[in-house]
């Protein structure tokens, strides 16, 4: 795994620390313009970055919550498992919000196999108020796989050190994307 870098998001106007070997989906296949989808070269980690409308909870809690669930709702998951939900706040002093962070696992069937995949779950929401969008960054990690794709145990802790430099160092520099 290697080190972290600033990477431009949507043309620049959302900039964030990531893992520089990450792979840029779109450069594989096409991704929706309200998506970034990343993956990690040598493992099947994968980090979505989404621009959604704003869902109907207020408090921090149920925003995390109804996201996590949609997403488990998208993934046919069989189990979910919220494990904690806080806040991160935005210290720099510019206008980004703070991150809501919700850590999680999900039991998603992958291609027809009996036994679903064992997935950590990490999402990061920042409510953008006054535009009615929330960004949601989600890092999807297997830990347990059945085609043998899951995460290595030194991996993990990789990956989850990731997303930790990325909520904590998300920007959003051009409000205009959320026009």
């Amino acid at each position: 795994m290697s080190s972290l870098g600033k990477r431009d998001l949507f043309g620049g106007a959302i900039t964030a620390e990531t893992a520089q070997d990450l792979v840029d989906v779109s450069d594989i296949r096409q991704v929706p313009d309200t998506q970034e989808v990343f993956v990690y070269p040598r493992s099947n980690a994968s980090v979505i970055v989404e621009i959604l409308q704003k869902v109907e909870p207020t408090k921090h809690d149920a925003i995390a919550r109804f996201h996590f669930d949609s997403l488990a709702h998208d993934n046919d998951s069989r189990l979910s498992t919220v494990k904690e939900v806080t806040v991160v706040p935005n210290d720099r002093g510019d206008n980004t919000p703070s991150a809501i962070v919700l850590k999680g696992e999900q039991l998603v069937p992958k291609f027809n196999k009996r036994t679903p995949d064992r997935v950590k779950i990490l999402m990061a929401v920042f409510r953008v108020e006054d535009k009615n969008i929330d960004v949601v960054v989600t890092f999807n990690i297997p830990v347990e796989a059945a085609d043998g794709g899951a995460v290595a145990a030194e991996d993990v802790a990789k990956v989850e050190s990731d997303f930790g430099a990325l909520v904590k160092s998300f920007r959003i520099v051009d409000y205009s994307l959320f026009a």
